[in-house]
């Protein structure tokens, strides 16, 4: 019985923070879009933007939870489709076209999040 339950609490932390993730990132995105706006220009950051501390997000990004290694906070170029694209072993994908940050895995379908 105890097993079980773990299971369900590990995967729901896992979610939980996938969500939190992607919820950071997206408004620090639509962030830089609404300040680039003022601006005069309405402009989605670059994944260079994207990647770097202090532009677009005040820390580095944390790693997909569903993913581990070296890569598992790494935020690749792609463009989304349909549905989100999966591939590669990058933590994230982001498509600088439309501001679009979603999570680069298919583990219990957390990149619909």
């Amino acid at each position: 019985v105890a097993i079980p339950k773990y299971i369900d609490y590990a995967a729901n932390a896992k979610a939980s923070a996938c969500k939190g993730i992607l919820g950071g990132v997206r408004s620090a995105i639509a962030n830089f879009y609404a300040n680039s706006a003022v601006s005069g220009t309405p402009v989605f950051p670059t994944l260079l933007q994207l990647q770097t501390v202090g532009t677009v997000v005040t820390e580095a990004v944390p790693a997909n939870p569903y993913l581990t290694g070296a890569t598992a906070a790494t935020i690749a170029a792609a463009t989304w489709a349909a549905t989100p694209p999966v591939s590669g072993t990058n933590g994230w994908n982001y498509d600088a076209t439309a501001g679009r940050f979603w999570a680069n895995s298919n583990s219990v379908s957390e990149n619909l999040y």
